[in-house]
């Protein structure tokens, strides 16, 4: 009997916890789309360097669905609603505006599969599309503290 050990992409899965995980904790997902790849369909007067930054909070978009092949929802740019398609393999980070703390994909085509933790890449892609520590001190509230009293 042979065993198939060839899998599929691990990145549709990462995508839909990473969105999970940081909803849950009431932050806002943004993810970095490389224009560039086949079949991505984004308003092209955003794109930069062959990068787009998408907000993909419910407060920002309609019919959001991440598939194991792709991203869709639709969303307005400058008042104006447009379809949004995004191929899994487009998407380069998803990470939260508010501190930074997600996960940078590998850009290389061919192994799309492979990921790194956001703390451990640094390309200057990433840090134009990540916070400054200074804004994300601004953003997040400090925490509370226990003082004991007699």
């Amino acid at each position: 009997m042979q065993i198939n050990t060839e899998m599929t992409s691990s990145r549709p899965y990462l995508l839909r916890a990473l969105n999970e995980w940081i909803l849950d904790n009431d932050l806002t997902p943004h993810i970095v789309v490389d224009a560039t790849y086949e079949n991505v369909v984004v308003p092209r007067q955003y794109v930069e360097a062959d990068k787009i930054v998408l907000n993909i909070s419910p407060n920002a978009v309609n019919g959001f669905n991440i598939t194991n092949e792709y991203i869709s929802f639709s969303a307005r740019f400058s008042g104006k609603s447009m379809e949004v398609f995004v191929p899994v393999s487009a998407v380069q980070a998803l990470y939260s505006k508010e501190n930074g703390q997600g996960m940078v994909f590998n850009e290389d085509k061919a192994s799309a599969q492979q990921s790194k933790p956001m703390a451990q890449v640094k390309t200057a892609e990433v840090r134009k599309a990540t916070p400054k520590k200074e804004d994300v001190k601004k953003a997040v509230p400090s925490r509370p503290t226990l003082k004991l009293v007699d």
